[in-house]
């Protein structure tokens, strides 16, 4: 969660097959990312915690 109230996520595919994958692209999947807005009350509703 961020100050905002923003939702941070992992990126997907990057736990294995990482051959042929470029080094930029496994780069960039180390950062998070922002929930999309269509997803937010959903994801609020599975994390009720947060």
């Amino acid at each position: 969660m961020t100050g905002t109230g923003k939702l941070m996520r992992n990126k997907a595919y990057k736990r294995h097959i990482l051959t042929k994958k470029s080094t930029k692209r496994k780069r960039n999947m180390r950062q998070d990312a922002v929930v999309d807005e269509t997803n937010m009350k959903n994801m609020k509703k599975i994390l009720p915690y947060i």
